[in-house]
């Protein structure tokens, strides 16, 4: 039993909207019935649709180029085709390059050994000033425990798909590869500071931000802890941080092999990110996931082998 976000009817089977994640009855299941925060993402400004059938729709000529380009993937791009399921859905676009990834590192270990793919796919303090690290070490784990990306993929699969839809697939975008970036640079920063070399890498400082958010704009949303424990969610969140700044106020920020302060930094992004949200939007957010979670040690679980951290 669940109630209706506008007017509180117990609903035995309600309707969860897919723009802004809100319980509703049958009268308020559309979105012109709840005054739906994912109406605000409408971009049609002629009132039609470019078909690709008419030239002379939004200008036609452009239109044409853009439709014969498409037309030569030997992949269906219409809305019905296997890409589908990634327009504006930034979340799982970003699990697939994960994933991705997760393969190109075993082939390039195949290629180039272990030289070759922490050049390309880990953050290290001894080369920062490899750029396009910053990004690739968001998207590449630990091939030594497979564990380490299940655990980042749950936890952004869950979360990822409210917090996109309440911030646009933009702003979600920016919000990843930021807070992903700055987890692992303030990572290896703490690494230089201790005198360590360690490298890091993994998606948890994007999936924490992801999970400060949520927190901020529904604290009180009931999570599963490993599928079974009901919490809510600021307690996970707790926890997490709790843990975090536990090992590195003893001088243990890459305790345990995990990378505590690139969840600590994570974190703190999505929190902050999630009250600038909730001061400017007008967001109804949904009382219970009941799928999902992730336990206290942050999304990543424990510490990868191989001397690198992971996060």
């Amino acid at each position: 039993m669940a109630t209706c976000d506008v007017c509180g009817k117990d609903e035995s089977m309600p309707y969860n909207c897919r723009h802004c994640g809100g319980t509703y009855c049958g009268e308020h299941r559309l979105p012109e019935n709840h005054d739906c925060t994912g109406l605000q993402n409408w971009n049609d400004p002629n009132a039609v649709f470019d078909s690709g059938f008419d030239e002379s729709v939004n200008g036609g000529g452009s239109t044409s180029r853009a439709s014969s380009l498409t037309d030569k993937i030997p992949i269906d791009t219409g809305v019905g085709g296997p890409l589908a399921y990634f327009r504006g859905n930034m979340t799982y676009t970003f699990l697939a390059i994960m994933w991705v990834t997760f393969l190109l590192q075993y082939i390039t270990l195949l290629i180039g050994g272990w030289s070759l793919h922490n050049a390309l796919f880990t953050l290290s303090p001894l080369n920062p000033e490899y750029v396009w690290t910053w990004v690739t070490s968001i998207f590449a784990h630990s091939t030594g425990n497979f564990f380490h990306i299940v655990f980042n993929s749950i936890v952004i699969f869950f979360f990822g798909p409210l917090v996109e839809r309440y911030v646009g697939s933009k702003s979600f975008a920016v919000l990843f590869i930021g807070a992903g970036a700055l987890a692992g640079l303030s990572q290896i920063g703490l690494t230089a500071v201790e005198g360590g070399v360690t490298p890091v890498l993994g998606a948890s400082g994007a999936a924490l931000a992801i999970m400060g958010v949520i927190t901020v704009l529904n604290p009180n949303l009931t999570v599963y802890l490993m599928f079974m424990i009901p919490m809510p969610i600021w307690i996970l969140t707790g926890l997490t941080a709790l843990i975090s700044v536990l090992f590195i106020g003893t001088g243990a920020g890459g305790g345990g092999g995990i990378a505590h302060m690139a969840h600590l930094v994570g974190l703190v992004i999505g929190l902050a990110y999630g009250e600038y949200v909730k001061r400017t939007q007008n967001i109804r957010a949904p009382s219970q996931l009941q799928l999902g979670g992730g336990g206290p040690g942050g999304p990543g679980g424990p510490g990868g082998p191989g001397g690198r951290r992971r996060f």
